[in-house]
């Protein structure tokens, strides 16, 4: 590998078209940030998608139709980042539904692209009123905490117990309770939402 970066390619959908246009702009001014398409919606795309690895979205949808546009989205391979002013009930959906991020309109532009960045990295984004709702939303025991973090981590059911000191069934009981809380038992799920919970310390 040569020490170029390579570029992460954008697309944006968004029903706003000044939206549109001023993150378009501000993409522009990131040498490390490739934008492919600027759109409306999924539909108006076509195939213009199909490159973008990251997924930038504004939409004014419902919370269960933002989801669902997002499970749309996962389901063809982008990572996605939502953008919305709509109540911050709505970050906990669409983090479930499989966004790698969420971010409030009145994040300043640093930290978008800050968030954008952080997801084309395969990492996880939330801005900090919604990273305290998730936590609220959520409510992990401690040693939910714990079991997070090592999985996170890359820590196996059997290196989590060892760690503990507690049975590999200890274990996946606590995972069990952990998925009905979040509505997953994935690995790369869970290791998202410890990430937007800030316990991969």
């Amino acid at each position: 590998m040569s020490g170029c970066a390579e570029l992460v390619r954008i697309a944006v959908i968004g029903d706003c078209p000044i939206f549109r246009h001023g993150i378009s702009q501000l993409i522009g001014t990131a040498p490390d940030l490739h934008l492919v398409a600027a759109v409306a919606s999924i539909e108006s795309a076509d195939g213009s998608l199909r490159d973008a690895e990251v997924v930038l979205m504004d939409l004014q949808q419902s919370a269960p139709t933002l989801a669902a546009t997002v499970t749309k989205l996962r389901s063809r391979g982008h990572a996605v980042l939502v953008v919305s002013s709509s109540p911050q009930l709505n970050a906990v959906q669409v983090i479930q539904a499989g966004a790698s991020g969420y971010l409030s309109r009145q994040v300043g532009g640093e930290e978008l692209l800050t968030a954008i960045r952080a997801v084309g990295a395969g990492d996880g984004y939330v801005s900090a009123p919604a990273s305290h709702l998730l936590k609220r939303s959520h409510r992990f025991t401690d040693r939910e905490q714990e079991i997070l973090c090592l999985l996170a981590n890359g820590s196996t059911d059997h290196e989590i117990a060892a760690a503990l000191g507690i049975s590999k069934h200890t274990v996946q009981s606590h995972l069990d309770r952990i998925g009905e809380k979040t509505g997953s038992r994935r690995r790369p799920d869970l290791t998202r939402i410890a990430v937007e919970n800030g316990l991969t310390g």
